[in-house]
C-alpha cells in the first residue's frame, strides 16, 4: 500500500501529518509575520527615496542590503547570533532552550512557539474535517494564510495584499472545479464581500467624516467571499461584529483603552471566515433559523 493511500484510508494519521507539518509552516509563519510587514515599510521608504532621488543620507540613492523571508538568516535580536537549525525545530527548541537564546540568555517571546501549536492544532482540525485530499490541501494553506493575517493585522494593522490577493484568485479558480463552493457562488461571494464594507466604509466616512476601516477589510472579506460563497457572508460579518465589539468594549473598560485608538478588524474577519469554512452550512442555517427564515 503507497502512502498516499494510506493517508486516504486513515483519517488519524493524515490528521497527525498535518499537524506535524502545521508545526513546520507555523515556525516559517512566524518569519512571515515578522519580516513581511518590514519588507514593505522598506519598499515603501525605498519608493518615496526613488521619487526624490536621494537616500537616507541625501546623497545618491544607494542599494539596501537584502531583506527578505530567506535572507538574512534568523537571529537573536539581541545579541545577533544566527538561529541554528536544531535551535529551529517548532517547540521542541523553545522547550530545550528554555525559552532563552543560547548565545546571550535573553529571554525569547512565548509568542513563537504559541503561533507553532496553533498552527498545528488548527491544521489537524482541517485535515480531520475534511479528509485527506484536494478539498483539506486547499483548507490547510487557506488557514495557514489567515494565521499569518491575524497577527499581522494585530501587530500593524495592515493586511498584505501578497497574502490576501493570492488566496482571493486561488479561491476563484477552486470554484471553477466546484472544489467548495460552485463558480458563480465563489464570484458573487467575492463581490459582494468587497462591496459589503466599502459601502459601509463610505457612509460611516460620509457621516462622521473618519474612516472606520482599512481597505484591507474588504479584500480580506472578498477573499473569504470567494471561498465560502455569498451564503456564509451574513455568518463572517455577524461573527466578527458581535467578537469584535465585544473585545473593544473590553479593552476600553478594563484596561482604559482610548476609544479613538483602531482595533484591527481583520483578526475577527478571519477568524469568522476560518469557522464558516469548516462549519459554514450549520452555522448558516443556525443563523437563519434565528431570523425565522427557511434556508
Amino acid at each position: 500500500m503507497s502512502t498516499w493511500a494510506y493517508l486516504a484510508g486513515n483519517n488519524a494519521a493524515f490528521t497527525a501529518v498535518a499537524v506535524f507539518f502545521g508545526l513546520l509552516i507555523g515556525s516559517f509563519l512566524n518569519v512571515v509575520i515578522y519580516r513581511l510587514p518590514v519588507m514593505m515599510e522598506r519598499e515603501w521608504q525605498g519608493q518615496c527615496r526613488e521619487l526624490l532621488g536621494v537616500s537616507e543620507d541625501g546623497k545618491h540613492a544607494a542599494p539596501p542590503p537584502v531583506f527578505n523571508l530567506i535572507t538574512p538568516r534568523s537571529r537573536c535580536p539581541h545579541c545577533e547570533r544566527p538561529v541554528a537549525a536544531l535551535e529551529n525545530i517548532p517547540l521542541l527548541s523553545y522547550l530545550w532552550l528554555k525559552g532563552r537564546c543560547a548565545g546571550c540568555g535573553a529571554h525569547i517571546s512565548l509568542r513563537y512557539p504559541v503561533i507553532e501549536a496553533v498552527t498545528g492544532l488548527l491544521s489537524g482540525i482541517v485535515a480531520w474535517h475534511f479528509g485527506f485530499g484536494w478539498t483539506a490541501a486547499a483548507a490547510l494553506l487557506l488557514t495557514w494564510g489567515l494565521i499569518a493575517l491575524t497577527v499581522i493585522d494585530f501587530d500593524h494593522q495592515l493586511l498584505p495584499d501578497s497574502i490576501t490577493l493570492p488566496l482571493l484568485w486561488l479561491g476563484l479558480l477552486l470554484s471553477t472545479d466546484t472544489l467548495l463552493v460552485d463558480s458563480a457562488t465563489s464570484i458573487i461571494g467575492a463581490a459582494a464581500g468587497y462591496l459589503s464594507l466599502w459601502t459601509v466604509y463610505i457612509l460611516f466616512k460620509w457621516v462622521t467624516g473618519k474612516e472606520g476601516m482599512g481597505h484591507g477589510d474588504f479584500k480580506l472579506l472578498a477573499m473569504l467571499g470567494a471561498w465560502v460563497g455569498w451564503q456564509g457572508l451574513p455568518v463572517i460579518v455577524l461573527l466578527s461584529s458581535v467578537v469584535g465589539a465585544v473585545v473593544g468594549i473590553s479593552l476600553i473598560v478594563a484596561r482604559g483603552r482610548d476609544r479613538n485608538i483602531p482595533i484591527p478588524f481583520g483578526p475577527y474577519l478571519a477568524a469568522a471566515g476560518w469557522l464558516t469554512l469548516l462549519w459554514g452550512d450549520a452555522l448558516t442555517a443556525r443563523y437563519f433559523a434565528l431570523l425565522g427564515i427557511s434556508a
